[in-house]
């Protein structure tokens, strides 16, 4: 048996190391990528709401890209908000623009009250391509 496997962006950022965490751990054909956030290189948050979603769902595509994948492997989806009836049309907005049409990704979306500074949070579990 294979032992799981972290896998790390490129240009991973700063939260790694200061928290202990792997951006994602590669076991079989799956990858299960941590919860990515809308962070700068020295791990601060963006403060700017639109562009934390943005750069959240950047820093999760070079981790799938880092394994192999793309958006298109995404298996499961889940969101963290800290505010969520507020940031629903801003994270839908972006949400339709990286998924534009069918097939969508299965999604649940959990309303949250911290979140380390940051406002949005997203985790995946996908199936790494053969």
């Amino acid at each position: 048996m294979t032992r799981p496997q972290p896998v790390f962006p490129a240009n991973r950022h700063a939260l790694y190391e200061e928290h202990g965490y792997s951006a994602a751990i590669r076991t079989g054909d799956l990858l299960f990528v941590s919860g990515q956030v809308g962070s700068r290189p020295d791990g601060s948050p963006e403060p700017d709401f639109e562009t934390q979603v943005r750069l959240a769902f950047s820093n999760l595509e070079a981790t799938l890209a880092a394994a192999g994948c793309t958006l298109a492997d995404l298996v499961d989806v889940t969101s963290f908000h800290t505010d969520p009836e507020n940031q629903f049309g801003t994270i839908m907005k972006v949400k339709s623009e990286i998924f534009p049409a069918p097939p969508y990704p299965n999604w649940t979306a959990i309303g949250v009250n911290w979140l380390a500074g940051f406002d949005f949070e997203i985790k995946v579990i996908a199936r790494i391509p053969a």
